[in-house]
């Protein structure tokens, strides 16, 4: 069959199994962002299955990708939880895929060529190496237990952290076939093995959970101060939604930049992660990992996705799910953390290093430098009640820097 024929988007109940195993395949990552955010595993699943399903309705079921939790939103969402509660920090979330739609709306007046005017690698760099050393403290803390609920600590903790991260390690490197695809599964899965035999894991919770459970859906409180801090985080997963849309495309062999069109992938990630902020999720983002299990099976066949989605929000009505997930110990998180953080920043710097731009010009120094300083730095903006500060601060003086200051002759 020729990649031609199989990207056609065909629904049938054959299929259905292929797609749990897309889900299987993601899964890992998806709950990690709402355990380590405070937000709701089952309301996860769930939004991950409707935002796969509207990407899928605004993209006329042409490019096989599934959206699921986004990893670039973990700093802004612990804050925003802390600080407005989840009801105001859903709002912000909201605002991000607000901007992804108006990013979309931008690129289908303009062209996908204004995204690289306004929003170089320069800039997006270095936000989004931000965004992985700005989370280094917690990950370091919930992998030797100081950061947690204090039940595992000291030596206890850092073994279980250990395991978990070498698990991963040795997978990605080492693991082979579809074993590959499932790292930060089969770390957690390690990490968890470990503190069942430490007689760590107490499952009452879950013997008391019942069945069927209606996900703890929470809708949006209006808060602008929390639009102004999240949305800034938005720019730089909006990129890597490009970067994605390629990668998908070259697997099968469409360009999908085409057609359905870039922006309309985008216009599909936008209202995908508005409408999970609606229901109390966190931000959906395209999924690199179900993309190469979509390269490993030759499964291109969109529709896979939908039976993907389906398969997650039957998912998020088991209570017992959710229950078992909790019971997953802080450093079993924390040295997955360690690694998955670590390699956030690592993108950033390739994102700088597949540019090929001389970091050593004036311009460029002074854009990358007062980005990472400000952002790392935890630089803070407030003005009477309205307050913006690291990742958001950093991303918007990158944003103006860039447009403000001249372009020297030879990058012209």
């Amino acid at each position: 069959m020729s990649a031609q024929s199989a990207t056609e988007y065909t629904f049938s109940p054959k299929d259905s199994l292929v797609g749990a195993q897309m889900l299987f395949v993601a899964f890992g990552a998806l709950v990690l962002v709402p355990i380590l955010t405070g937000l709701d595993a089952n309301v996860a699943l769930f939004t991950a299955g409707i935002g796969t399903i509207a990407f899928q309705i605004i993209t006329r079921g042409k490019v096989p990708i599934f959206l699921a939790s986004s990893f670039a939103f973990i700093a802004p969402i612990s804050y925003g939880v802390k600080t407005w509660g989840i009801p105001g920090t859903l709002c912000g979330l909201a605002a991000a895929g607000a901007l992804y739609i108006i990013l979309s709306l931008i690129i289908r007046i303009k062209g996908s060529y204004v995204l690289e005017r306004y929003l170089p690698p320069v800039v997006t760099g270095p936000v989004i190496m931000v965004i992985g050393l700005v989370l280094a403290p917690v990950a370091v803390g919930m992998a030797d237990g100081s950061i947690g609920d204090g039940r595992i600590v000291g030596s206890s903790a850092m073994i279980i952290s250990i395991v978990a991260l070498a698990t991963t390690i040795i997978v990605s490197i080492f693991g082979g076939g579809f074993l590959k695809l499932i790292p930060i599964l089969c770390g957690i899965a390690a990490g968890y093995i470990v503190s069942l035999v430490m007689g760590l894991i107490d499952f009452s919770s879950v013997v008391n959970a019942p069945w069927f459970k209606v996900p703890n859906f929470t809708t949006p409180e209006w808060n602008l101060d929390a639009i102004i801090y999240v949305v800034p985080v938005a720019i730089a997963p909006a990129i890597e939604h490009f970067g994605d849309v390629l990668a998908i495309g070259s697997i099968t062999g469409r360009d999908y930049v085409k057609d359905p069109g870039i922006q309309n992938t985008m216009l599909g990630d936008g209202i995908a992660t508005s409408l999970a902020a609606f229901f109390g999720g966190p931000p959906n983002t395209t999924y690199s990992e179900v993309s190469g299990a979509v390269a490993l099976t030759k499964a291109f066949n969109p529709a896979i996705m939908t039976w993907a989605a389906i398969c997650a929000i039957l998912l998020a009505f088991i209570g017992k799910i959710g229950a078992f997930l909790a019971t997953i110990p802080g450093p079993v998180m924390g040295g997955v953390m360690i690694l998955l953080f670590g390699m956030i920043t690592v993108i950033g710097i390739n994102t700088l290093v597949k540019a090929g731009k001389d970091l050593a010009t004036p311009r460029s120094l002074v854009i990358v430098a007062v980005i990472l300083v400000c952002g790392i730095g935890g630089m803070k903006f407030t003005a009477g009640t309205f307050a913006i500060e690291k990742i958001g601060l950093a991303g918007i003086l990158g944003l103006v820097l860039n447009l403000i200051l001249p372009v020297e002759k030879r990058e012209a």
